[in-house]
C-alpha cells in the first residue's frame, strides 16, 4: 500500500480560508464529510478576502495567512469577495501570484442527477488555465484622460510551464488529446508565443495526440460538440472566460471545483461568488468545494479517500435525496446540513452512472529558483514607436514630427490610432482619439542601445507633444520582434 495512503499515516495540515459570503458554511460542510470519510487533515484557520480589505490590507491576505500558505503549501479556500471596477486587486489573483501558482484546473464532467441541456452527451474534460500572467500582470496605466491601456504579458517559460502542466495532467489521468486555444492569429506574438511553445513542447510527448483551436472556435465547439475535448490549454483571460463557459455546460459555478498549482504551493478552491443574498441561511450547496477538497487529496496522494468522497457525491446526486435547493426538485430543496448528512450517509457506496477514472500523481517539472533569460542569435535595434497626446490631425502631425526628426538618425514611418495607420493616409475613416503611436525608423540598424538619439528624439518630441512611453522595435535572430501597423 502507498504510504501516502496508509491508515498509519500522518495527518496533512491544510490552511483553511472560508472565505466571505457562504463561505464558512461550505468549509464547515466540507470539513465534516472529509473528517468522515477518514481524511487525515489538519485544519489551519486564515483570513483573507473582505475582511482583510476592511483593516486596511490591500492584498486581502494577511501576513498571518502568508506565513501559514508557506508553511503548509496546501490550501482548501472559500469564496472570496472581489472590487469589480475600483478599490483594491482581487485577493484570489494575490495569492496566485505572491505563490506563482501558475497553473488553473478546471475540470468540467457531467454530473448525476443535474439536468443541463447537455445530459447525457459525457462531457468529460478539463480546462488548463495559464494563471499568472497575461492581461492579469494587472500592469495598468491611462494614457490620457479618456485612453486607458492594459498590457499583456506573456512569457516563454510561463508558455513552457502551463504545456508541461497539461501533458502531465493529461498522463495522470488517462487522457489522450491536448488541445491549446489562443487567438494566435490577431496576437501574433503574444498568443502566437503559447501556439508556438505549446506545439514544441508537445513534441516530446509522442502518447498525446495535440492540436491548436482559435479560441473563438473553441468557445463555439464547447456548445457544439463539447465531446470533442480532453484538455485544453490556454492564456490566462482566454482560459477565465472558457472555463466558466464549460462549467455552465455541466450545471454552473455551483458545482464547479477547481485547483490552483505551482512549484511549493496548491490552492483548491471553490469558483463560485460568495452569495450574499443567502449567506447565514443554510442554504448553501458545497458541492463546489467538496469536489475541490476531492482535488486536493488526490494532490496529496490519498487516492482512496478522493474517490470515496467523490463517489458518495455521485450516490446523493443521482438518488435525488436531500439536495440543496439549488440542484433539487421545485419544492424538495433541503439545508445545507441534510445535504451532508446524506452524502455522509452515502460513504462506502459507489456510483453505478458515473465512469471509474483512475489517477495517479501530476508529475511536474520542477523550475530553477533562478531568473530565466534566453539569449539571442543576434540583436539589432530598428527604431522606436512613441506614444504621445495629441489633438492635431494626422497630416499635420506628421508633418510636425517628421520636421523635428530632420537631421537625426531617424525618420518617421508612420503614425496610427489604435492599431490603424492614418499617416500616410490610407483612406478610410478611422475615428481619432487623442492618443497615437509614432514610428520612427533608424536610418540603419544599431547594435548597441542608442540611449543617446532616443532622448534626443523624446526631448524634441516633448517641447511640442505630451508623450506617455516609447517602445523598441528590436529584430532577434534576425527576425522582427513587434507587430505591423
Amino acid at each position: 500500500m502507498d504510504a501516502a495512503i496508509s491508515p498509519t499515516r500522518t495527518r496533512t495540515k491544510v490552511t483553511a480560508i472560508a472565505g466571505d459570503g457562504i463561505g464558512p458554511e461550505v468549509m464547515k460542510a466540507t470539513q465534516q464529510i472529509l473528517a468522515a470519510a477518514g481524511a487525515r487533515l489538519e485544519w489551519e484557520d486564515a483570513l483573507a478576502g473582505a475582511e482583510a480589505f476592511r483593516k486596511g490590507i490591500s492584498s486581502g491576505a494577511p501576513q498571518e495567512t502568508l506565513d501559514s500558505i508557506a508553511r503548509n503549501g496546501v490550501v482548501l479556500k472559500g469564496p472570496l469577495e472581489t472590487p469589480v471596477g475600483h478599490g483594491e486587486k482581487s485577493a484570489n489573483v494575490t495569492l496566485r501570484k505572491i505563490f506563482e501558482m501558475y497553473g488553473n484546473i478546471r475540470p468540467v464532467r457531467e454530473l448525476p442527477g443535474i439536468r443541463t441541456p447537455f445530459t447525457g452527451r459525457g462531457i468529460d474534460f478539463v480546462v488548463v488555465r495559464e494563471n499568472v500572467e497575461d492581461l492579469y500582470a494587472g500592469v495598468e496605466y491611462m494614457q490620457s484622460a479618456g485612453v486607458a491601456q492594459s498590457l499583456k504579458l506573456i512569457t516563454e517559460p510561463g508558455c513552457e510551464r502551463i504545456v508541461r502542466l497539461a501533458a502531465a495532467l493529461a498522463r495522470a489521468e488517462g487522457r489522450k488529446k491536448v488541445t491549446i486555444s489562443t487567438k494566435a492569429n490577431i496576437m501574433k506574438l503574444s498568443e502566437g508565443m503559447l501556439k508556438r511553445v505549446g506545439e514544441q513542447v508537445l513534441k516530446e510527448y509522442p502518447d498525446l495526440q495535440h492540436e491548436h483551436m482559435i479560441v473563438d472556435n473553441c468557445a463555439h465547439q464547447m456548445v457544439i460538440r463539447p465531446e470533442q475535448f480532453d484538455i485544453t490549454v490556454m492564456t490566462n483571460m482566454n482560459g477565465d472566460i472558457l472555463s466558466d463557459l464549460a462549467a455552465g455546460l455541466v450545471g454552473g459555478l455551483g458545482v464547479a471545483p477547481s485547483a490552483n498549482v505551482g512549484d511549493r504551493v496548491a490552492m483548491f478552491e471553490a469558483v463560485h461568488g460568495s452569495a450574499p443574498q443567502i449567506a447565514g441561511k443554510g442554504l448553501a450547496n458545497p458541492t463546489a468545494l467538496l469536489l475541490s477538497a476531492v482535488m486536493l487529496l488526490r494532490h496529496i496522494g490519498d487516492f482512496a479517500t478522493a474517490s470515496k468522497v467523490e463517489n458518495a457525491l455521485y450516490v446523493t446526486l443521482e438518488e435525488g435525496k436531500d439536495l440543496t435547493g439549488d440542484i433539487a426538485a421545485p419544492g424538495t430543496g433541503v439545508p445545507t446540513g441534510a445535504f451532508v448528512a446524506r452524502v455522509i450517509a452515502n460513504l462506502g457506496r459507489d456510483s453505478a452512472k458515473v465512469p471509474q477514472r483512475e489517477y495517479r500523481r501530476i508529475e511536474l517539472k520542477q523550475w530553477p529558483a533562478a531568473t530565466w533569460h534566453r539569449e539571442p542569435a543576434s540583436r539589432e535595434l530598428v527604431g522606436v514607436d512613441v506614444f504621445l497626446e495629441s489633438s492635431e490631425s494626422p497630416a499635420a502631425l506628421g508633418r510636425m514630427l517628421s520636421d523635428m526628426v530632420a537631421g537625426t538618425a531617424f525618420t518617421l514611418e508612420m503614425i496610427s490610432s489604435r492599431g490603424a495607420q492614418v499617416w500616410p493616409e490610407l483612406g478610410g475613416n478611422t475615428f481619432l482619439v487623442d492618443h497615437l503611436r509614432a514610428r520612427f525608423l533608424f536610418q540603419a540598424p544599431r547594435q548597441d542601445d542608442a540611449t543617446a538619439e532616443i532622448t534626443e528624439l523624446l526631448t524634441r518630441i516633448g517641447s511640442r507633444h505630451r508623450w506617455m512611453h516609447v517602445e523598441k522595435l528590436q529584430r532577434f535572430g534576425g527576425a522582427d520582434a513587434y507587430s505591423k501597423a
